[in-house]
């Protein structure tokens, strides 16, 4: 059973409906090829919310600036079905690292909330969610998704390293 299997088998094991009450539940598993670990901070039948999701495969170990930077603009690519669009925003070709974010931003008011995406040499994916308010530091907030959206960006995040 592959890692994006495991992954559906514990959320059904969790049942349609999990209360974490005020934390969460991390979910973990791997294959020869690759291991994901998710955060739920919420499970329903139709949805879910997570802190973080994280992809990790030794297929990127030595990977080169230019392969993380092809990586980063088929994430860009694929990724349209998420509230915003994401696009790389910067580049470190010293780290070996790319970051995307949600372009534009979601905006309400005087505060906006986005998704970051870190592409890394070594072979790490991570996304998370963001809200920044003003002139307060941003704050990781829960990312919310359908369990099918979920389970599209899992097939998503390991294509793109596979």
């Amino acid at each position: 059973m592959n890692a994006i299997d495991q992954i559906h088998q514990q959320l059904d094991a969790l049942g349609p409906q999990a209360d974490f009450i005020g934390g969460s539940h991390s979910l973990q598993a791997s294959d020869e090829s690759v291991q994901i670990t998710c955060e739920l901070t919420a499970l329903g039948s139709l949805g879910c919310a997570f802190g973080h999701l994280t992809i990790e495969s030794d297929s990127l170990a030595d990977a080169s600036m230019k392969r993380i930077q092809e990586i980063s603009t088929t994430l860009a690519k694929k990724l349209t079905y998420l509230l915003e669009p994401v696009a790389p925003i910067e580049s470190d070709a010293e780290g070996c690292v790319v970051q995307l974010r949600s372009q534009p931003p979601h905006r309400v008011e005087n505060s906006h909330a986005y998704y970051e995406l870190l592409v890394r040499r070594g072979g790490t994916i991570s996304l998370r969610r963001f809200t920044k308010s003003g002139g307060t530091p941003r704050e990781e907030v829960p990312a919310s998704v359908t369990r099918e959206v979920l389970g599209r960006l899992l097939d998503d995040l390991v294509a793109a390293i596979a």
